[in-house]
């Protein structure tokens, strides 16, 4: 595991960016795509629609990973 983030290449919209994020951040992005039977760049261009102008891509895409298994784990309890 890496403890810094890795840059990593997704199109959005047509175009090509790039992300920084950390192999678990990744790893639960991917898997949260495949749970929802999208294509990651798909997820990607949905996070980068309702985020806000202060927040990068990278911050958007932890802070939903976060937030979908903050509430998963609220199903559970």
């Amino acid at each position: 595991m890496t403890a810094r983030p890795v840059k990593r290449s997704l199109t959005l919209h047509g175009h090509r960016t790039s992300v920084s994020l950390e192999d678990p951040f990744w790893r639960a992005f991917r898997e949260i795509a495949e749970r929802q039977n999208k294509p990651i760049n798909v997820l990607a261009a949905q996070i980068d629609e309702t985020r806000g102008v202060d927040a990068g891509l990278a911050s958007a895409i932890r802070v939903y990973v976060l937030d979908y298994y903050q509430n998963a784990a609220q199903l559970e309890s």
